[in-house]
């Protein structure tokens, strides 16, 4: 069986097809690789961000940065709290790391993407018992038009109250997440150009 080659390792022969590696496009790729590693290891839990902080102590800016970017581009609408706290953990760590730090700031930003994700699980939770309530005490919110053999459309008693809350709550957070989800990138996009 052949030698599995790394990425590296592709990465060199793709380049001796085009020409010629400079010491610092080999030097770069070799940076890129270990980079990659660290935060796999990372996002799979095998470090956490001390460790983190100790493989990228001593690294370049730009490779600082660009952990910080690739950690950014990990976080989504739906992150759990567990890995968004993991994230923050391993940017902060990253940017101690840096001369120049803007740590205050980026908590900051941190600290407004916790509440707005915090301001839409409550809206979430607050709208399913209200509408809950609402068709509970109004039987009528549970009819739905149905047409008859004969073409006409009369409203019919036929979905059970969780029926009725479930295609209300759907309507709901059709909107609902429309509106945090473009907080939440206008946020992200904040993140990214604070890390520098």
């Amino acid at each position: 069986m052949g030698k599995v080659k790394s990425a590296f390792e592709k990465a060199m022969e793709k380049i001796a097809e085009i020409g010629e590696v400079t010491p610092e496009e080999k030097e770069k790729i070799k940076d890129e690789e270990k980079l990659r590693s660290f935060l796999a290891e990372f996002y799979k839990g095998q470090i956490d961000r001390d460790g983190l902080w100790q493989k990228l102590k001593g690294s370049k800016p730009s490779l600082l940065k660009e952990a910080q970017q690739n950690l950014i581009d990990s976080i989504g609408f739906g992150t759990s709290p567990e890995e968004f706290q993991q994230r923050r953990d391993g940017i902060l760590a990253i940017e101690t790391l840096k001369k120049k730090q803007n740590t205050s700031t980026i908590e900051h930003i941190f600290n407004s993407i916790e509440i707005m994700q915090k301001e839409y699980r409550e809206g979430k939770k607050r709208a399913a018992r209200e509408l809950r309530a609402a068709i509970e005490s109004n039987p009528q919110l549970r009819l739905r038009p149905v047409r008859t053999p004969n073409g006409k459309t009369v409203l019919q008693a036929a979905l059970s109250v969780d029926e009725a809350v479930q295609i209300k709550l759907a309507e709901f957070l059709s909107e609902h997440e429309k509106k945090y989800s473009l907080k939440f990138t206008r946020l992200i996009e904040k993140l990214k150009r604070e890390v520098r």
